[in-house]
């Protein structure tokens, strides 16, 4: 059974408003980031387990989905200032903030640099530095790790039948379609039949991408500063729907060396996208957001 649609929201950051979704209607708030390419709509399926008494609000990052058309500077520094102005504007006491791959690295940020409106933090395969080997090419890197999610950035289709066919061909979805993915997926798509494309802007990821290999340092100093009860949870395969995972076990055991306050968790038989949309892994998600 597909989720409930959510209500669109627009929050005032610096250069104009920043798009969210909302799914429920509680008091009990949890906000969420996307990842690199993707948009507030990738946590569909995990809204689909709400509990009474709660909402979820996810963001959509400068440069996709609804927020396509704010200007940069893009990075980590910026995106991670948009979520917690979000926060404040919505001003519904303490959330619990969470980040999907990228946007994991996103809410760890603002949790450290603005801890006030948060009362826990939750990891989704992301958050924790990625070992880049010295003197690769950043777009090389992220051509072979982001694959086909990169690829259609500079392509148009017919139909959303097609941009379907061109995410079912996905070694990551291969076993895992779903309604809600569905509608993440023509929540992505602009323009007209014959020209449609993803909202997720080039120029955004770009930066956005060199800033997640870059920033190592930045990352570990958060990790050693976070004071929140954060859960990272994990998938066991990555990008492209098998082994090795996004996240290592031994960078894992790192990162909960340098943090205490970081517990751990693998979500069986997911890969890096199917944490977010396979039932099972969605509920656990949430299991975790409302404990």
């Amino acid at each position: 059974m597909a989720t409930e649609s959510p209500q669109p929201l627009d929050i005032p950051v610096d250069g104009g408003e920043l798009r969210a979704l909302r799914w429920g209607t509680g008091d009990a708030v949890i906000l969420a980031a996307h990842g690199i390419t993707g948009s507030a709509a990738s946590w569909q399926a995990v809204a689909g387990h709400l509990p009474a008494g709660w909402s979820l609000i996810a963001v959509d990052l400068r440069g996709r989905g609804g927020s396509t058309d704010l200007p940069g500077p893009f990075g980590f520094d910026r995106h991670s200032a948009d979520l917690n102005a979000a926060a404040h504007h919505i001003g519904a006491g303490q959330y619990v903030l969470t980040g999907h791959s990228m946007g994991a690295y996103v809410a760890l940020l603002a949790a450290v640099r603005s801890p006030e409106p948060y009362r826990r933090l939750v990891l989704v395969d992301g958050g924790i530095p990625l070992p880049v080997p010295e003197g690769l090419d950043p777009d090389v890197v992220m051509r072979a790790t982001l694959g086909p999610a990169l690829a259609r950035l500079s392509r148009t289709f017919d139909s959303v039948e097609e941009y379907f066919d061109f995410w079912r061909a996905h070694p990551a979805f291969k076993d895992s379609w779903s309604d809600d993915l569905e509608f993440y997926l023509r929540y992505d798509l602009t323009g007209e039949p014959g020209a449609l494309r993803s909202r997720a802007q080039p120029s955004a990821v770009r930066a956005d991408g060199h800033d997640l290999l870059s920033s190592g340092q930045k990352i570990n100093e958060a990790l050693r500063a976070l004071k929140l009860p954060t859960v990272l949870l994990t998938a066991p395969n990555g990008m492209m729907g098998d082994p090795p995972p996004f996240l290592p076990p031994a960078l894992v055991a790192e990162a909960q060396a340098q943090s205490p306050s970081l517990d751990a968790e693998v979500v069986p038989d997911t890969n890096h996208y199917t944490i977010l949309f396979n039932p099972p892994a969605a509920q656990t998600v949430m299991s975790h957001l409302t404990t």
